[in-house]
C-alpha cells in the first residue's frame, strides 16, 4: 500500500475504536497520514399522520458537542498511542455512506468497523456494506481479534479483480512479515460438462498450475513474503470463511457497484463481511494494481 491517506470512518462505537486502532498501527508501519471522519445525519421529524415531506429537525448543540468531543478523544488517543503518525479529525453533516465514498477518492485507504449505528442491533451496518460497495480504493472491515502473527488469506479467482486483490494481499504480507495463503475454491460446472473423473482430474490439475504460475509471478516482486497456493473443491465463501479462522486478514476482489446503483457486492464479499472470523480487505477491480 502507499502512504496515501488513511480514512477512518468513526462513529465512537467499540468496533470504530478497534478499527482506529488497525488503521494507527498500519499507518505507523507504511508512513501514512490517518484521517478520523464522523458523518452524520439527523432524520426529519414527521408526525404519525404527516402527509407532507419535512425539513430534517437537527439536533441540539450538545449532541453536536458530543460528537465533536468522540471525535477529539480518538485523536488524543492516537497522539499517544502512535505519537508519529499524524491524525486529522474532520465531523461533516452528511449521510455517511455517501460522505465517506466521496472521500475515499483522496485517500489510499478506507477502513471502518463491521458494526457502525445501525436501526437494527446485530446487523452488519448499512453504511460498511455500501463503503465497501462504492468505494474509489481498498476498504479494510476490521473484524475479530487481533492476530498480528496470523497469514494473510488472499482468495483469487480468473477475474481481473483477483490480480489487485492479489496485490494488495502481497503488499500486505510483506509489511506484516506474515506467510501469504492464496485460495481457489473451485466449484466446476455439471459433473457431464466434463464427462469423466479423467476429465475432472486434469480440470482440477489445470487450476492448479494456474495458481502456481500466479503465484510465481508475484514472488518474483515480492521474493521475502512466503506465498503458497492451494486449490479446493469447494463454495468459495465457505472455503474462505473457513480460512479466515486462523488469519489476520482476508483479502477479496469485488466488482460492486456503488452504493447509488443499487448496493450490489458479490456473494462471497458479502458472506465474508457478515460471518468472517478475521478482518476482510475488499478490492474493487478500479482499487488496486495488477503486475507489470
Amino acid at each position: 500500500m502507499t502512504a496515501k491517506k488513511i480514512l477512518v470512518g468513526y462513529d465512537g462505537t467499540p468496533d470504530a475504536r478497534r478499527a482506529a486502532r488497525w488503521a494507527l498501527d498500519e499507518a505507523a508501519r507504511s508512513g501514512a497520514e490517518v484521517e478520523f471522519f464522523y458523518a452524520y445525519e439527523w432524520p426529519s421529524y414527521l408526525p404519525p399522520a404527516a402527509m407532507t415531506p419535512a425539513r430534517a429537525v437537527w439536533p441540539g448543540s450538545d449532541v453536536d458537542r458530543a460528537i465533536e468531543d468522540s471525535v477529539a478523544d480518538i485523536a488524543r488517543s492516537a497522539a499517544v498511542s502512535h505519537p508519529a503518525v499524524p491524525v486529522g479529525t474532520l465531523v461533516e453533516r452528511a449521510p455517511a455512506a455517501a460522505a465517506l465514498i466521496e472521500r475515499s477518492e483522496d485517500a489510499g485507504l478506507v477502513v471502518l468497523g463491521s458494526r457502525g449505528h445501525s436501526a437494527v442491533a446485530g446487523l452488519l451496518g448499512s453504511v460498511t456494506v455500501a463503503v465497501t460497495a462504492g468505494a474509489h480504493c481498498p476498504v479494510v472491515v476490521v473484524r475479530g481479534k487481533p492476530a498480528p502473527r496470523e497469514p494473510i488469506v488472499v482468495g483469487v479467482d480468473h477475474s481481473a479483480g483477483a490480480l489487485h486483490a492479489l496485490s494488495f494481499a502481497f503488499e500486505q504480507a510483506a509489511a506484516h512479515d506474515v506467510p501469504l495463503h492464496v485460495i481457489r475454491a473451485w466449484m466446476p460446472p455439471a459433473f457431464d460438462h466434463y464427462g469423466s473423473a479423467g476429465s475432472m482430474d486434469v480440470a482440477m490439475a489445470d487450476e492448479r498450475q494456474d495458481v502456481s504460475d500466479l503465484v510465481d509471478l508475484w514472488r518474483e516482486k515480492f521474493p521475502a513474503v512466503h506465498a503458497m497456493g492451494k486449490v479446493l473443491f469447494a463454495h468459495p465463501a465457505y472455503a474462505l470463511t473457513e480460512a479466515s479462522m486462523d488469519a489476520q486478514l482476508v483479502v477479496v476482489g469485488t466488482r460492486g457497484r456503488g452504493a447509488f446503483r443499487g448496493t450490489l457486492l458479490g456473494s462471497v464479499s458479502q458472506h465474508l463481511l457478515h460471518h468472517a472470523e478475521s478482518s476482510v480487505a475488499v478490492i474493487r477491480e478500479s482499487g488496486g494494481r495488477a503486475p507489470s
